[in-house]
């Protein structure tokens, strides 16, 4: 009769009956393809401590964060060392790999992400590297998700009690001490705009950005009438790519000592300065340019390199075992000639 061993292993906290901390958008756990639907005994082969893990993150959803410190937060049994060294021992084992991937920031610009794609099923070197080296050359980074907030439910209607039943007392709000009326404030006399100024809802982001200049430098400073006159020539900026906070910059910089009319000096700048135009797609790499590509980070120390230089999702030194250091033990005393010691202290004895 065969006998059925129960493990006597803690089981992982589930991630649905408790929060989980979200990594920020295009970060965090990935799921890999073609594995097989969960067992009870998918992690059965690993220790005690990395099955315990294990069973956690492989309930962990997409874009959940894998970091050490937030797997260590949400496992009490284990500290941070012992969550980062179950993590290395999940990617010796074929569970996971740490990817560094770039991603599209915008405007033709690469941003890398660091990403942990995760397997149930465990596998080898060879399928890491083949499906790490087929990944896209750049990653688009998804947007956050926006929270809507529920409407509030209309409240229902009490239900009218049945008769011949008493209605059960009502106890009614407790009502704040109401303070007594004091005398009312004068009104503030509305200030109307000059005809030349703009109201306050339609401000533009380059009214705004000349706006700022007398901020960012008392030499530059404009009226309302000097940004509305202005305000077409900084638009044509901004509409190039550029943003406010550049426009500032550029505009403020390298001033004389004195300038005696800003809304010249400002003018003259946005006509002189007029950034290029930038095509709308991104240019393509230069002839030679290596294209960017996912790299695998050590799982122990994080250094970056291609899937096959770092098999078992380590690096050459972190596979390596350092030496062990051997100490040389000291040599005995040599044994002293007695005589020749005491004939030598004669001799300075008979010395005057």
């Amino acid at each position: 009769m065969a006998i059925q061993h129960i493990s006597s292993a803690l089981r992982a906290p589930a991630p649905s009956s408790r929060p989980y901390a979200k990594a920020g958008p295009g970060y965090g756990k990935r799921s890999a393809p073609g594995q097989h639907p969960p067992r009870p005994d998918d992690f059965a082969t690993l220790p005690e401590r990395e099955r315990y893990v294990a069973g956690y993150v492989d309930h962990l959803p997409d874009g959940a964060a894998m970091d050490i410190k937030s797997l260590a937060r949400s496992l009490p049994l284990y500290g941070q060392m012992a969550v980062g060294s179950a993590l290395r021992a999940l990617g010796v084992a074929g569970h996971l790999r740490h990817v560094r991937c770039p991603a599209d920031a915008g405007g033709g610009r690469i941003r890398w992400i660091t990403r942990t794609y995760w397997s149930r099923t465990a596998r080898d070197n060879e399928w890491w590297a083949a499906f790490l080296g087929a990944a896209p050359a750049v990653a688009a980074t998804p947007a956050a998700p926006a929270v809507a907030a529920a409407p509030a439910a209309p409240a229902a209607p009490a239900a009218p009690s049945a008769p011949g039943t008493a209605d059960a007392p009502v106890v009614p709000q407790q009502r704040t001490q109401e303070p007594e009326p004091g005398p009312e404030p004068a009104p503030v006399p509305a200030v109307a705009p000059a005809p030349h100024e703009k109201a306050g809802d339609a401000l533009s982001p380059a009214y705004l950005a000349l706006a700022q200049l007398g901020r960012a430098d008392a030499r530059l400073a404009l009226s309302a009438a000097d940004c509305v006159a202005l305000e077409e020539a900084a638009a044509a900026w901004l509409a190039r790519g550029v943003n406010a906070e550049y426009l500032v910059r550029t505009l403020a910089a390298g001033l004389p000592a004195a300038v005696d009319s800003p809304v010249g000096f400002v003018r003259r700048r946005l006509r002189d300065k007029l950034p290029p135009r930038l095509p709308a797609v991104p240019l393509p790499d230069a002839p030679g340019t290596p294209p960017h590509r996912p790299m695998v980070e050590c799982t122990q120390c994080g250094a970056p390199g291609r899937p096959e230089a770092l098999p078992d999702g380590l690096c050459r030194p972190c596979r390596t075992p350092a030496p062990a250091v051997t100490t040389a033990s000291p040599a005995p005393p040599a044994e002293r000639d007695v005589k020749a010691y005491v004939g030598t202290l004669r001799e300075l004895l008979r010395l005057p």
